[in-house]
């Protein structure tokens, strides 16, 4: 008989108690032993839900403190230095040091986990002796089994993905560190077989992408070590996020399970179990309900699938689970009662697709009429939203259509366009800016909910918005920015704000996902096809403008981003909803130009992230995202000058298609990966503006000018002091005013002893 299981389950809570719980813990309003115990409270909660819910091999271990890479790193104790780790259970300080940055110690890298939007912390391996602080699976193992009564499956991240994901090692050493590392595993697997524990999880997402030949040799000797070491322990070895490659290699290895994911993997991996069957002596961890999307699973097609799969691996031999962890949606979406009805009842989050793997399960066991009234509920809640009036705007179609038939180009060249903007503009060599939000301080907040909750009213908010943008144009005037921002107050989410605006998007109450650390987000749903109503940025930055005699940028975020940073429908191809996108925005982008914003930022932070896993797919990506960006901006006029920004992602492999972007300046994040992108560009040239980040706004620490001299002083040695310019690595919507302040003082003093050394030549 076949069983149920997830690969893990959202840590925040439905009401993001553990969010809470942890800037309490920061701020000290929580002692570490409340802390402890609100976490255990939360955690244990999660684990009883399953368990109601009837899973049947819920998964322990996947609860983190902040991040699973960070959890991994300190359970071997990979310390950077500078955080002065002493041995031993690495302390809560230390551990949130490393995350977050301390007032002398730069934070650890954050990147995007895959292809989502997820990040993780980057472990650091030069200079660490790994060793084993604690085992934390056994510790999460042993809490379920006393508390709880229930016999977990311990998640681990598997060596060779944490290996492959880390950073501070040559390539010449990546075997050495396997071999390091590959003890300690084994040392904390031991354990959990003396335990007596049936399943561990090894998450090796990393088996879904190109591998060389030197690390699938050292993938077989890694699970060969482990199998000679722990003969009695089941080890299910699990894929996510895309189809693996090599597996005819993958199912070899000698563990007892394999993991696939049949939803975003569902083309390869069929095609791979089609061609070559499954061992006979293995479970097949079949990913069939899709642990990233909001949208209710087609159950017939799914059963459809398992009918399929039980034709090649025996029922007993196969455990139905989601695709990935249950980390990227939502938590419930029963409470979703202002949603339009036929959208509510197409939804399924983490809690409802509990339920539906119960459902399919149960079908497997009991036979397809025992779930016929699921069934049938199923298919009508999909077709209403089908046929939806919002699903079948035929203006947005054919307007969208005949955008697709054109190129998408500015009028002039880059080089052209860059003499008429400076003739315009008369900016300084290095010219300073900002990425755009300014600090929402707790007034700011309490003013948009004092104005959405109707106790404001509109002129209200708009005078308080009006007052926050004054003092702030005042003091990027005082700082001595050179082109300056109207500071966001009037946002909550640089993607929300947006959909709210358009039409085609809805927007959940309590849908809030993870996105790094206590951060989190709501990610709009995009469920019908998006259309321009009314200007949505003109008001405001044209009020900024009026208040200086300095540019003003005007600030928007970009297709692609306000896609990937979405839950999208998925009855048209991606493509198609980031070109509605694409054809709405640049409806505002002509508002702002027509209002005299001469400046306009349209931010692409998530391209990166939306990068096929698979590398044949990718420049087919890269080729629309790029065109969707031009879409947007193409129809300025060339004095206008086009920015974008992009954040906490590698660019090294896709330089070329962010200068198709023809942007006339990008700024990138460089401050956190320590300046390591800069080496990108020291490898391709690059022509249009740009400015690298030189300070990290994630960390709570002010930099200091002489690091960001550094950092302006490497980028100028490989980029054209004419096209360079200087601004934060990103957004300043999460820091303090004082901070803030002194921060960008400090950028402006070390811009002006950089221009010491350069003479502007128009």
């Amino acid at each position: 008989m076949a069983i149920s299981s997830i690969l893990g389950y959202p840590r925040i809570g439905a009401d993001r108690e553990w969010k809470k719980a942890l800037e309490a813990f920061w701020s000290g309003k929580l002692d570490e032993p409340s802390f402890q115990s609100r976490l255990e409270e939360i955690r244990l909660g999660h684990l009883l839900k399953q368990r109601e819910k009837g899973i049947d091999l819920i998964p322990v271990n996947d609860f983190s403190y902040y991040d699973h890479m960070l959890d991994t790193a300190a359970m071997f104790g990979i310390i950077p230095k500078r955080f002065r780790y002493e041995g031993g259970t690495v302390p809560l300080s230390v551990y949130y040091g490393v995350a977050r940055g301390t007032k002398d110690a730069a934070a650890s890298e954050m990147t995007k986990w895959f292809n989502t939007n997820y990040h993780y912390i980057v472990p650091e391996l030069e200079g660490a002796v790994p060793v084993i602080t604690e085992n934390k699976p056994l510790a999460a193992y042993r809490e379920a089994k006393e508390k709880l009564g229930i016999e977990g499956k311990p998640v681990i991240v598997g060596p060779l993905t944490f290996l492959k994901l880390s950073k501070g090692y040559a390539e010449s050493e990546t075997d050495a560190w396997l071999g390091r590392l590959l003890p300690l595993y084994v040392h904390i697997l031991q354990e959990l077989e003396q335990e007596g524990v049936k399943w561990v999880q090894l998450d090796e997402p990393i088996l879904v992408t190109k591998l060389e030949d030197a690390d699938n040799k050292r993938l077989k000797t890694a699970y060969e070590t482990i199998a000679a070491s722990v003969p009695g322990l089941n080890i299910m070895l699990q894929t996510y996020f895309e189809s693996v490659e090599n597996y005819q290699d993958i199912v070899s290895l000698p563990v007892q399970g394999i993991g696939l994911d049949f939803v975003h993997g569902l083309k390869g991996n069929i095609a791979s179990l089609r061609a070559f069957g499954f061992p006979k002596d293995k479970i097949l961890g079949a990913g069939i309900i899709d642990g990233r999307g909001i949208w209710k699973a087609p159950l017939r097609d799914k059963l459809g699938l398992l009918q399929e799969l039980t034709n090649v691996v025996a029922p007993e031999r196969l455990i139905v689970q989601t695709s990935c962890s249950l980390l990227h949606v939502p938590v419930t979406a029963k409470r979703e009662a202002k949603l339009p009805p036929e959208l509510q009842n197409a939804l399924a989050f983490a809690d409802e697709k509990l339920d539906e793997l119960k459902l399919l399960t149960r079908a497997l066991s009991s036979g397809v009429e025992s779930i016929r009234d699921d069934l049938t509920h199923c298919d009508h809640d999909l077709e209403a939203l089908e046929l939806s009036d919002a699903r079948n705007r035929q203006d947005v179609q054919h307007a969208v259509l005949e955008l697709r038939s054109k190129k998408p180009q500015r009028k002039q060249p880059f080089e052209q366009r860059h003499i008429a903007q400076q003739k315009k503009w008369r900016l300084p060599i290095l010219p300073t800016t900002t990425i755009g939000s300014f600090p929402q301080s707790a007034e700011v907040r309490k003013a948009r909910q004092q104005w959405r909750k109707g106790e404001w009213s509109e002129e209200r908010y708009e005078a308080f918005i009006r007052e926050q943008i004054d003092i702030w144009i005042k003091l990027q005037e005082e700082i001595g920015l050179d082109v300056l921002v109207h500071g966001e107050f009037e946002r909550t989410d640089m993607v929300e704000f947006f959909g709210e605006k358009l039409a085609g998007f809805a927007f959940t109450q309590f849908g809030w996902v993870q996105s790094y650390g206590s951060r989190c987000v709501k990610p709009p749903i995009i469920f019908g096809d998006v259309a321009f109503e009314q200007p949505m940025t003109v008001k405001e930055t044209k009020y900024a403008q009026s208040q200086t005699k300095r540019p003003v940028k005007g600030m928007l975020t970009g297709p692609i981003t306000i896609m990937n940073w979405s839950f999208v429908r998925e009855d048209i191809p991606r493509e198609h909803i980031a070109y509605q996108l694409a054809y709405a925005l640049r409806q505002e982008v002509e508002e702002l130009e027509r209002a005299g914003i001469g400046m306009i930022q349209v931010d692409e932070p998530a391209v990166r992230e939306g990068l096929p896993l698979k590398a044949e797919e990718q420049a087919e990506y890269l080729s629309w995202a790029v065109a969707a960006f031009r879409m947007t901006t193409c129809t300025v006029q060339e004095t206008t000058q086009i920015h974008t920004h992009m954040c906490y992602c590698e660019f090294h492999d896709m330089i070329d298609s962010i200068e198709a972007m023809d942007a006339d300046v990008i700024s990138i994040e460089t401050s956190r990966s320590h300046g390591e992108l800069i080496h990108s560009f020291e490898e391709n040239t690059y022509k249009l503006g740009i400015g690298l980040g030189v300070y990290d706004i994630h960390s709570p620490r002010v930099p200091k000018v002489e690091e960001m001299t550094s950092m302006i002083r490497r980028a100028l040695r490989v980029l054209d002091p004419k096209l360079f310019w200087i601004n934060p690595d990103c957004g300043l919507k999460t820091r303090g005013i004082e901070e803030t302040v002194d921060s960008l003082r400090n950028m402006v003093e070390a811009t002006r002893i950089a221009r010491g050394k350069y003479t502007l030549k128009v």
